[in-house]
């Protein structure tokens, strides 16, 4: 209980406040509604006039959230100044993305409610209009405003028309429209299946933001929804003076015609300040954008993956940090995350890009990947730059003993971490981890998925052999210092054969090592059950850059794993 406290405990908090703020403005504006002010609004339009209202409010709440999980580099400000207070609060900012989701799921119902009640709405309206009957109040409230238009009740002001040309024709409709046109492609373009397989439409479609968050400030611009003012409930009653209705106005009559008024728009008051938050992240971006950028080398690994390593005045990094990446001659308004694979004690960055789509395929072109001779420095593109941003991996060395996994192309960011022990050690730094007491061990369960010989095998068998031998030279006292396992779950039938062949050789036929490669999936339950037996007494920080579901299988064997003695904390990398 106390690990799942741990891992999940601060973000269950978050999602409950979240949760319990939207379930307070939905029944606090419901029941506002219901209020004697908007008794002839009712009469017209019944409770739809609540269930319209109460979901608009929490739609301003979720609105104003939405833009702050994707400001980066006040998330990375955040995350650097929280750490040092809280490695739990810090945590949550890795799950910026998952709130981001949950919110826009949020709005998204929130919307739908909104419309559904407003559909009904103008239904009741036009009825109203249709139903010239001067015995109903409905009518009478209906013709009100028809002199001057000054302080009207229904918005649709004639017989001869219909909801359609009332959606299309006012400020409401138009703006109504385009939020939810806007809104439905932002969320069916973040579906998995598509991000994965159209990154470009994901990446077009989620700027339609713009248009959403115009529209939703001018929406309440022509105050359809109407109320009776102060003054008019001073003057008619309603609850006395509904019953008189034939009489207002009348000589002789206390009941005077009711007057009606809509709020002022109030959005804006919830968005301005996130907007010009995501207005100033953007500005951010830009002027890094336009920062130089120099490749230094190119790499062609393997199984169609490109190594770029790049210089920039000023670049500072942390392990297990990633960037976006623009080529301008590939797509000016299209950006990319790779993790940095390069670490903080070099004087270069970084990537790995595995070609996997259009974007990638044409910067692999663009250097040079498809020839056969080598590319000249002139002729390589100009590359910009966002970045870098922290996430779960920066707290690596904040825990005594380290599991690392990594499936597949989520390797790269702990190839930094392997490369950033290995340069403290040869520089003698014996304050590598938190407990400087002990010697701290990174346990590395490398796990490859979907792929026969993973691209990064090569290049983090690199850094495994040069760590692992390194360590153990300078360190005899510590040979268990690193420990990893590479599993293979894939493979293809002719590489089987090679497999069978060199398996008795004294090196790995896939990556090198001495470390023989696995094949089939690992038995997570005794891969921790391993490490809480050689490691009681401390906190185990299990990091992973793989698949959700994974990172589903993972979190559960940290709560089932933690006993009092050891407790596993899940991180997760997320972008």
């Amino acid at each position: 209980m106390g690990n799942f406290a741990a891992n999940e405990g601060l973000s269950i908090f978050v999602i409950l406040v979240w949760l319990g703020i939207n379930a307070f403005l939905f029944v606090n504006f419901y029941i506002v509604f219901l209020d004697r002010r908007w008794f002839y609004t009712r009469v017209l339009l019944g409770q739809a006039l609540s269930w319209a209202r109460a979901p608009a409010a929490a739609l301003n709440f979720n609105c104003m959230l939405i833009l702050l999980p994707v400001c980066r580099n006040l998330l990375s400000f955040l995350r650097g100044t929280i750490q040092h207070c809280s490695r739990t609060a810090a945590r949550q900012l890795d799950r910026n993305l998952t709130f981001h989701k949950l919110v826009a799921y949020m709005i998204a119902f929130h919307t739908a409610v909104h419309i559904i009640a407003h559909l009904f709405n103008f239904e009741y309206f036009m009825d109203a209009q249709l139903n010239r009957n001067s015995s109903l109040l409905t009518f009478v409230l209906s013709e009100i405003g028809n002199g001057d238009n000054a302080s009207f009740l229904n918005p649709i002001r004639t017989n001869e028309t219909n909801p359609t040309i009332v959606m299309f024709t006012t400020i409401a409709g138009l703006t109504g429209v385009a939020i939810t046109l806007a809104l439905i492609l932002i969320i069916t373009s973040s579906m998995e299946v598509i991000r994965r397989s159209y990154f470009e439409v994901f990446w077009y479609t989620h700027h339609l933001f713009i248009i959403f968050f115009i529209g939703l400030v001018f929406h309440g611009y022509g105050r359809i929804v109407r109320g009776q003012t102060p003054a008019s409930l001073k003057a008619n009653n309603p609850e006395v003076c509904a019953d008189q209705f034939e009489d207002w106005g009348k000589n002789g009559s206390y009941c005077p015609v009711p007057e009606f008024a809509g709020n002022p728009p109030g959005t804006w008051k919830w968005v301005l300040a996130p907007m010009i938050l995501y207005v100033c992240e953007r500005l951010v971006r830009i002027y890094r954008s336009h920062q130089k950028v120099v490749i230094t080398k190119v790499v062609m690994h393997p199984s169609k993956t490109l190594e770029l390593q790049m210089k920039k005045k000023g670049f500072s990094m942390e392990v297990g940090q990633y960037v976006f990446i623009q080529c301008p001659s590939v797509s000016r308004l299209e950006w990319h995350p790779f993790t940095l694979t390069s670490a903080p004690e070099e004087d270069y960055f970084s990537a790995h890009i595995r070609i996997v789509g259009d974007w990638t395929q044409a910067l692999y072109e663009a250097c040079g990947g498809d020839k056969n001779e080598t590319q000249e420095a002139w002729k390589l593109p100009k590359i910009a730059i966002d970045g870098p941003f922290g996430t779960a991996s920066e707290d690596v060395f904040r825990y005594e003993v380290v599991m690392l996994v990594g499936a597949g192309i989520g390797v790269t960011p702990f190839a930094s971490i392997l490369k950033s022990v290995w340069y403290k050690h040869i520089q003698n730094n014996q304050e590598v981890f938190t407990k400087k007491v002990r010697q701290t061990k990174i346990k590395f369960p490398w796990k490859l998925l979907c792929v026969p010989v993973n691209v990064m095998t090569h290049a983090a068998g690199v850094f495994l052999r040069s760590t692992s031998t390194g360590c153990a030279r300078r360190h005899r006292a510590w040979p268990d210092f690193l420990s990893y396992n590479i599993y293979l779950t894939r493979w293809k039938e002719t590489e089987a054969a090679h497999f069978r062949v060199h398996h008795e050789a004294e090196n790995d036929p896939i990556t090198g090592l001495k470390q023989k490669t696995l094949y089939g999936k690992p038995n997570w339950d005794n891969e921790f059950t391993n490490i809480a037996s050689k490691h009681p007494g401390t906190k185990v920080g299990v990091f992973l850059c793989g698949p959700p579901a994974l990172g589903k299988s993972l979190a559960k064997q940290c709560l089932s794993h933690s006993e009092a003695d050891v407790k596993f904390i899940f991180n997760k990398e997320n972008f």
